[in-house]
């Protein structure tokens, strides 16, 4: 019995090495992946592509669902992109407040006849609206089906080649879009999909849809996102991109080649993690049909959204967040481990399954039983200290580094204090907070077993006040 309680707390001080072992080596990659792209490509470039005639068209999708404190400002930040040829499409899907009453006077709205080709099934349309003022501003009224149905409805009225799908309380900044396109410019026949960097604009300044001075939030739940994701953004999904691994493109900005999510049959509109499962999806696809594709992370294009600000609502998105996980990971299982998947199968596929999807509950029944075991003697305080070094130190320092990937690549946040109080949240994370996501993340899991698929309720502060 002694030496199975042994060994088990072996395993779970192992289990903590091999994540932020793996944690480490994807900031690394992050860090060579920075450095490279800032010495090979130009700023020049990018303003030449902003006037070159053969830039794509996008259309960009904006499902809105009682989205009234953030519409406005987000509906002038899309129109208000530096890009050669777009059309905004928000969908409202049956909001209860008063989303498209704001939309229908603010931007001097009115009624067209509903004439598209639905090669999606979606919820009924209700009414299509244009904009006198904004000939490509399209606004349509549909009932209720939920975020995927809403992005499906959107993609059965867009025109154009590639679409861009954001949440209704996503800020685009003005050059982000033509970054967002840069691959499908320069590797135009093989990127399918590309994704941006996801910013929190609490207490941010915002003016008439523009990010005008950027701030740390006030609010110690807002604070630690920031660190959250920055470390998400900033060496997770660089480090995935640099080894071809990229298994999610936030469903908050990401940009797509329309034939192919056509091909693949659209957001599924049964899933909560309908962002992370079309990728998953479209991986699949596309080596089962063994055609060579890209997609990419293009860190320098950045967005600007809302994040909870009580754990009441910060439990529900983690809840709902690991249930989307589940989802798509137990959708596809058949690519787990499985070598004609290439990376995603062989590498990333068995990474959000053994760190993400099992993670919250071994790494409480490791804190749980290590903690015991000490208590009960069968540790010594050298194991408990090389314990917490690995569990807590080691993750607390990949944090400050990728504090340290941000001066390097944005430098955003203004003036010493303000590093010093990310560094701070970051070492405290570790301590409550991570084990506090944790415990939500399990409530997912358990959410997922029974089957549960609700949304969950999201209440918005509202950001900036719009013109």
């Amino acid at each position: 019995m002694d030496a199975l309680i042994i060994y088990t707390d072996w395993f779970f001080l192992g289990y903590f090495l091999i994540l932020n072992s793996a944690y480490a080596m994807l900031i690394l990659l992050s860090f060579r992946e920075v450095f490279v792209e800032k010495l090979r490509f130009s700023r020049s470039i990018l303003l030449e592509a902003s006037s070159d005639r053969y830039t794509p068209p996008i259309s960009i999708i904006a499902p809105a669902y009682n989205e009234e404190a953030t519409i406005l400002t987000s509906v002038q930040a899309l129109l208000s992109l530096n890009y050669p040829e777009f059309e905004v499409i928000v969908v409202n899907d049956a909001s209860k407040d008063s989303t498209l009453n704001l939309l229908i006077e603010s931007f001097n709205l009115y009624h067209v006849e509903p004439i598209y080709k639905a090669k999606l099934h979606t919820a009924q349309v209700n009414a299509i609206y244009r904009s006198t003022t904004f000939k490509n501003l399209t606004i349509v009224d549909k009932l209720n089906g939920g975020k995927a149905d809403a992005l499906n409805c959107g993609l059965n009225i867009a025109k154009y080649p590639l679409f861009c799908g954001i949440d209704a309380d996503t800020l685009i900044l003005p050059n982000a879009l033509l970054e967002l396109a840069r691959p499908f410019i320069q590797d135009p026949s093989r990127t399918v999909v590309s994704g941006g960097t996801i910013r929190i604009a609490n207490d941010c300044k915002i003016n008439q849809g523009q990010v005008e001075e950027i701030n740390l939030p006030k609010n110690i739940w807002a604070n630690f996102q920031t660190v959250e994701y920055l470390r998400a953004f900033l060496f997770g999904r660089i480090g995935w991109n640099v080894i071809g691994g990229t298994l999610i493109i936030s469903g908050a900005f990401g940009l797509f080649k329309r034939e192919t999510v056509m091909s693949v049959g659209g957001y599924a509109s049964d899933s909560v993690g309908e962002d992370m499962e079309l990728i998953v999806r479209i991986h699949r696809h596309l080596r089962d049909k063994r055609q060579p594709y890209s997609i990419r992370f293009v860190w320098e294009s950045v967005c600007y959204t809302e994040v909870p600000e009580s754990g009441l609502i910060l439990s529900r998105q983690r809840d709902r967040w690991q249930r989307g996980l589940i989802d798509s990971l137990w959708r596809h299982k058949r690519m787990f481990l499985n070598p004609k998947y290439g990376v995603i199968g062989m590498i990333s596929f068995p990474f959000f399954v053994f760190f993400e999807l099992l993670g919250p509950f071994i790494e409480l029944l490791g804190l749980l039983m290590i903690s015991v075991s000490y208590l009960a003697g069968y540790l010594d305080v050298g194991f408990m200290l090389l314990f917490i070094s690995v569990s807590m130190l080691f993750g607390s320092m990949i944090s400050v580094g990728t504090l340290v990937l941000e001066e390097l690549t944005f430098g955003l946040y203004p003036g010493w204090k303000s590093l010093a109080k990310l560094i701070g949240y970051a070492l405290l994370e570790n301590i409550g907070y991570r084990q506090l996501t944790l415990t939500w993340r399990l409530r997912g899991i358990w959410g997922a077993i029974k089957g549960d698929n609700a949304w969950g309720e999201m209440v918005r502060k509202g950001f900036g006040k719009p013109s």
